[in-house]
């Protein structure tokens, strides 16, 4: 979520992060690594059970326990004028497309005024890693289209061959990635973050 908070002398934005994954392996590494002094471990949720890569499980009512909300309200009250939402998911796994679809439903009826900014990154057959991706992802697309404002969508594919083209990286990692998906976030919320006669609000 995204906030302008006062500071003594002018507002500026302040992000506040979750973390959500319905199985602890990969925000487990994170607890471990060498960023794990960044997060307040209250921002970092996981379930006790994978999704099996699919949507529907992730729909179950164990995602519905394992729901966010609660986090995510704490650090709505705590805002001075709370702005909206980036959502990050990818729609081929099922904490992505499920469990997604249901927190985005969610925003909608509790915050149904603030915008929610997605951010997605959609699977592609020649990097894809699980038979049910496209099922996933024509099920989630259809879920989340109502309950997002603005939708930047990354295909998989494209984002590697970007950077073995352009960047000349013959062997991209997933921090090669994530670098060139931070200049794409960096980019659209320049307005936001800085004072300019031609910037705007994400919200007008």
């Amino acid at each position: 979520m995204y906030v302008i908070k006062m500071s003594p002398f002018q507002w500026h934005p302040v992000i506040y992060e979750v973390f959500v994954d319905l199985e602890p392996k990969v925000i487990d590494e994170v607890c471990t690594g060498s960023y794990r002094q960044l997060f307040h471990p209250e921002q970092l949720i996981t379930g006790k059970e994978d999704a099996a890569i699919t949507m529907p499980v992730a729909t179950t009512p164990l995602a519905r326990n394992c729901l966010a909300l609660d986090s995510i309200c704490k650090r709505a009250d705590q805002c001075t004028g709370l702005q909206g939402f980036f959502v990050f998911h990818s729609f081929g796994r099922g904490t992505g497309s499920g469990f997604t679809s249901l927190l985005m439903e969610r925003l909608s009826v509790d915050y149904g005024k603030k915008s929610k900014l997605e951010f997605s990154i959609y699977p592609a057959p020649q990097v894809s890693t699980a038979v049910v991706e496209p099922y996933n992802s024509i099920l989630t697309t259809h879920t989340t289209l109502e309950h997002s404002d603005c939708a930047f969508m990354v295909d998989n594919e494209a984002i590697y061959d970007i950077c073995r083209r352009n960047i000349d990286i013959e062997r991209p990692t997933y921090t090669n990635l994530n670098r060139l998906i931070s200049q794409i976030v960096s980019s659209i919320t320049a307005s936001l973050r800085f004072d300019g006669v031609l910037n705007v609000d994400l919200t007008c």
